[in-house]
This record gives C-alpha cells, sequence and structure tokens, in this order.
C-alpha cells in the first residue's frame, strides 16, 4: 500500500490502516497501555517523534488509538491530520485533569459538554464572534449511557482548557470554579474545535489526576497505568461510533 502524502511528517501510516473512530491519549505511553490491555492484535502504525498509534480489534470492530502530546497545538495538530489525511470520522480524548468543582474528585472521570478557555487557536478561522468549542451530541450521550451501564460516575460538564500549566495569576482557579468548571487541562477545546472545522465528531473523557484546591493527587504512574473506568467508557462509545 502507498504511504499517504501530507504536508507534515507527523503520522507515518500507511492508508486503511487507521480506523474512524481513534482514542487520544495526551501520553504516547498511555496509547500504548491501552492497545496492549484492550485491543485483539494490535499494530502500532506510527513511531514518529515517538507518538505511539496503534490499530486492533475491540469487540470485533476496528479501533486506533494514537498519543496527542501536551496542549491545544499539539493536539490540534494531530487531529487536524487525522480528519484530513487518515479519514478519521471520531476523535475521543482520553486525558488527565485537575479538579475544580465543589464536588468532584480525584479519580472521578468527568465528560467534557463544553470548554471554555485562553487560547487563541480558534483566532484562525476569522470567526465573527466568540466560537463556543463543544463536543459532539451523540458521542456525549452514547459516553454517559456507557458510564451507567459500567457503574461508573461520570460528571457531564464544562472544563477549561488553559495554555498555561503553570499560571502565573493566582485568582484564575477561584473565578473558574465560581462559573462552574468542573475541571481544568489543556488540549479539549483546540480538538472541539478542528472536528467544528472540517465537520467530524470529537469528545473529550477526563479522569481527575489531581484536585486544585484540595492538593490531592495521582502519582505519573498512576495516571499512565490506572484509568481503567475512563479507558472502558472511551471504548464502549468508539466501538458504537465505528458502526
Amino acid at each position: 500500500m502507498a504511504i499517504l502524502e501530507s504536508p507534515s511528517a507527523c503520522i507515518a501510516a500507511e492508508e486503511g490502516v487507521i480506523a474512524k473512530a481513534v482514542l487520544m491519549p495526551g501520553d504516547p505511553l498511555r496509547a500504548k497501555f491501552v492497545a496492549e490491555h484492550y485491543l485483539e492484535n494490535p499494530v502500532c502504525f506510527n513511531t514518529v517523534r515517538n507518538m505511539l498509534g496503534y490499530t486492533g480489534i475491540y469487540k470485533g470492530r476496528k479501533l486506533s488509538v494514537m498519543g496527542h502530546g501536551m496542549g491545544v497545538p499539539s493536539a490540534g495538530l494531530y487531529a487536524h491530520e487525522l480528519y484530513n489525511f487518515y479519514g478519521v470520522d471520531t476523535i475521543i480524548r482520553i486525558g488527565s485533569a485537575g479538579g475544580i468543582g465543589e464536588d468532584v474528585k480525584v479519580r472521578d472521570v468527568v465528560l467534557a459538554m463544553g470548554a471554555s478557555t485562553n487560547s487563541h487557536f480558534a483566532d484562525q478561522y476569522r470567526f465573527p464572534g466568540q466560537l463556543c468549542a463543544t463536543a459532539d451530541y451523540g458521542l456525549l450521550k452514547d459516553a454517559a449511557a456507557a458510564a451507567e451501564r459500567l457503574g461508573v460516575r461520570a460528571d457531564v460538564g464544562q472544563v477549561f482548557t488553559s495554555d498555561q500549566f503553570y499560571n502565573d495569576n493566582p485568582e484564575a482557579n477561584a473565578t473558574y470554579r465560581k462559573f462552574g468548571i468542573l475541571a481544568v487541562e489543556m488540549e479539549t477545546a483546540g480538538i472541539y474545535w478542528t472536528a467544528q472545522r472540517f465537520g467530524k465528531r470529537a469528545l473529550s473523557i477526563l479522569t481527575i489526576s489531581d484536585h486544585i484546591f484540595t492538593g490531592e493527587a495521582l502519582s505519573a504512574q498512576e495516571r499512565q497505568d490506572s484509568f481503567h473506568e475512563m479507558m472502558e467508557i472511551a471504548l464502549e462509545t468508539a466501538w458504537n461510533a465505528a458502526e
């Protein structure tokens, strides 16, 4: 099979190898974990920049999983290429987030209905107003139903996509909480905007790895290996999308 031509060398995959539905963690090692623990006969289709990508079979249907890196620019780049160069229809982000809401606890699952942000990524679209970064409703509904079947409590609401991991504004997190933000992370808005721009589907499913106000946190190894509930919700949602 011929190698697809693209204006970037960020993904090197043969035509038809990547599934229509792709799970995307930030950490490529989490993509490897999902492939090895949940997919039958996983095949690695990308090692460029160590941004690992795999395709395998889940409950009889072809699914892929690939890392997207940290921050809106990185996530937006990989989402753009998957949607436009590899025929992907659905991206489901599976990532970690910092808890903001009073009722959100470490290890809780959050389904991101929308993402407020301080990113200027959407300026490129010259949209005459403020473009909302929102999830695909069908995916959101399926994920909520999957969580219920699996007996997992999943909070549905708004997250904040930040360009800063270390924010120099000490009042920012309190302001996010005041407006009902459940969690803060760094990629969702970019993926949602990219999906909207190209008429595709996207959803962000997050596990709370630490809480901004309580100080409780998981280790890096725990974040990499222990987000099973989030992964299973995402797999079930992607399975439906792969019909």
